[in-house]
Order: C-alpha cells, then structure tokens, then sequence
C-alpha cells in the first residue's frame, strides 16, 4: 500500500500523474486495500472528506484544504482506500 506521505512532494501536475501511475499499480494488487470495490472507496472518500480538517489539522497543514491542490486530490485517494 502506498504510504499517505508520498503526497507531500506532489506540487504540480505531472507530479499527481507520477503518483496516478503508482496508485494504479498499488491497486492492481491492493490485497491490503481495505476498501478495494467502487462503493466502499467511494463511501471512504466521502468520510474522509468530511473528516479532512482534522487530518490536516494534525499534521499541522491546515493550508491544504483552503488551497485545493493535486497534492489534495492525491491525499482524497490514498484515504479512501482505507477510511471508513
């Protein structure tokens, strides 16, 4: 499973296709994606939304969501592999 640090350095856009190119190739064998079929990655998505300033807020980069990025998309889709 790719670690949700991998999106810190994604700062423009080639960067999030880089990150695209490893995401699809974790979930080719995403053996370990706890929500590894549309409906559950798609509900995770959907929490972690709602639940994404405290993620920020703990890492100390409230900046991200007042400033939608790649990074933000990257960081959307590495959770919703596993927040329920």
């Amino acid at each position: 499973m790719l670690n949700a640090n991998i999106t810190s350095s994604i700062r423009n856009r080639q960067d999030f296709l880089s990150f695209l190119e490893k995401f699809i190739k974790d979930y080719k064998s995403a053996e370990d994606w706890e929500n590894n079929n549309l409906e559950s990655f798609l509900e995770g998505m959907l929490s972690w939304v709602e639940d994404a300033d405290g993620y920020y807020e703990n890492i100390n980069e409230t900046e991200v969501l007042s400033n939608p990025s790649w990074r933000l998309f990257a960081d959307i889709l590495i959770a919703s592999t596993m927040y329920e």
